[in-house]
C-alpha cells in the first residue's frame, strides 16, 4: 500500500508563487512522510545559463529528489517548467520506491499544464544541461518511419479491398514497427531499473507511434481496473512473488484486446506492432519478459492466474499400463452385455 504524503503549507505557497512566474528552481524532498521545500532559487540570467549552476549542486548521490525548473518560454498557463525526477543508483531502494510512487502527486500539486517536459535521471549526465539538450534533440528528431509508413499503407489498401474472415486478433503483418516515444522509452528504462512496476502503452494510429498512457503504481489487485473496456492496450507489469522459496520479480507483458468493440484497423495494428515492440524492449532495455499474455478483459488477472502462467504446473503424464495392440487387421471378439440383472440375463 502506497503512502499518501502531505504537502506542507510552505511548499504549497512556493508552488503557487512559482506558477505566477517568480523563481527559477524549486527542489522538493520527502521528510517524515511529508513533501517539503528543499531549496529555492531566483533567476539570475537566462534559463540555460542558470541551469547547471543552480541544478547540479542539489544532486545528492545518495538521496532522490524532485526539481521543478522554470524555462523562459510560455504557454497559455504561463511560464513553462521542466519536471525532473532525480533517483541516484546509490540511494536506498525504499527511497526510490517512495519517490517513484509520489511523482504524480507532486506534478498534480504543481499543475501539469505548466510542465513542458519531464526528465528522469540516475546520474548527473542524465539531467545536466547537455543531458537535457540531448533529450530535446532525441524527442524532436523525426522518427525513421519509412518502413512503417509503407506497411501501414499496405494495411489501408488491404482494408478497402478485402474482407477479413478470420479472427483479426490473431492476424499479424510480419512485425509492423511503430517507434516508441520518449516518455515511453523513459518508462521502460525505469521499469528495467525497478523504479516503477507498471507501464501502459497505446498506439497513436494517426502519428504512427507508441505512446505512454501512464505508470501508476499497481498491485495485482489493481490490475483488472487497469484494463480498458473499449480500447486495446499494451501493459508491462513487474510481478513480485515467491516461487519455491525464492523471491522473484518477473516482467509480464499483457496485450489486452476487448473483443470487437474495437475497429478492424485497431485490432490489426495492435496485433502487428506487438512482436516488434517486444523485440525492442528485450533488446534495447534488457527487459526479460517472463510471460506474454493476451486477454479480453481484466477479470482473469488474479494472483492465481498470474502465478500459474508464469510457473505452469509440470503435469506428469502418468498413463495406465498401455495395452498391447492386437495383430494388424484382426480385432478381438466383442463382449456384449445386455440389459438385465446382475447375472446379465439371456446371452
Amino acid at each position: 500500500m502506497f503512502l499518501v504524503l502531505v504537502v506542507t503549507e510552505e511548499l504549497r505557497e512556493f508552488l503557487a508563487r512559482a506558477r505566477s512566474g517568480t523563481g527559477r528552481l524549486i527542489q522538493v524532498l520527502i521528510r517524515d512522510e511529508q513533501l517539503v521545500l528543499g531549496a529555492y532559487r531566483e533567476s539570475c540570467q537566462s534559463w540555460d545559463k542558470d541551469y547547471d549552476h543552480f541544478l547540479l549542486p542539489l544532486l545528492d548521490p545518495h538521496e532522490p529528489c524532485y526539481i521543478l525548473y522554470r524555462l523562459d518560454t510560455k504557454n497559455a498557463q504561463g511560464y513553462e517548467w521542466l519536471f525532473i525526477s532525480w533517483s541516484p543508483d546509490q540511494s536506498p531502494v525504499r527511497h526510490k520506491m517512495l519517490y517513484a510512487a509520489t511523482r504524480a502527486t507532486v506534478k498534480k500539486e504543481f499543475g501539469g499544464g505548466h510542465v513542458k517536459d519531464e526528465m528522469f535521471g540516475t546520474v548527473e549526465e542524465d539531467i545536466c544541461l547537455q543531458g537535457y539538450l540531448r533529450h530535446v534533440t532525441s524527442r524532436s528528431a523525426p522518427a525513421p518511419l519509412t518502413a512503417a509508413e509503407q506497411e501501414l499503407q499496405r494495411i489501408k489498401i488491404t482494408e478497402v479491398k478485402t474482407e477479413i474472415s478470420v479472427d483479426p486478433k490473431h492476424q499479424t503483418l510480419q512485425g509492423l514497427a511503430f517507434p516508441l516515444q520518449a516518455e515511453a522509452k523513459r518508462a521502460l528504462q525505469q521499469l528495467a531499473e525497478r523504479h516503477i512496476n507498471y507501464i501502459q502503452l497505446k498506439l497513436d494510429t494517426e502519428k504512427e507511434t507508441i505512446e505512454l498512457v501512464h505508470t501508476s503504481p499497481t498491485e495485482i489487485r489493481d490490475l483488472p481496473c487497469r484494463i480498458p473496456l473499449d480500447t486495446p492496450r499494451y501493459h508491462f507489469f513487474l510481478y513480485k512473488h515467491s516461487h519455491e522459496g525464492d523471491y522473484l520479480e518477473s516482467v509480464v507483458f499483457i496485450y489486452s484486446m476487448p473483443g470487437y468493440s474495437c475497429s478492424i484497423k485497431e485490432r490489426m495494428l495492435y496485433s502487428s506492432c506487438k512482436s516488434r515492440l517486444l523485440e525492442e524492449v528485450e533488446r534495447d532495455f534488457h527487459l526479460e519478459v517472463a510471460k506474454k499474455l493476451e486477454i479480453d478483459s481484466g477479470e482473469e488477472l488474479t494472483e492465481e492466474y498470474l502465478y500459474d502462467e508464469v510457473h505452469p504446473k509440470q503435469h506428469a503424464h502418468k498413463q495406465a499400463f498401455a495395452k498391447p495392440r492386437g495383430p494388424a487387421g484382426k480385432r478381438g471378439s466383442k463382449r456384449l452385455i445386455k440389459g438385465g440383472g446382475e447375472n446379465g440375463g439371456n446371452s
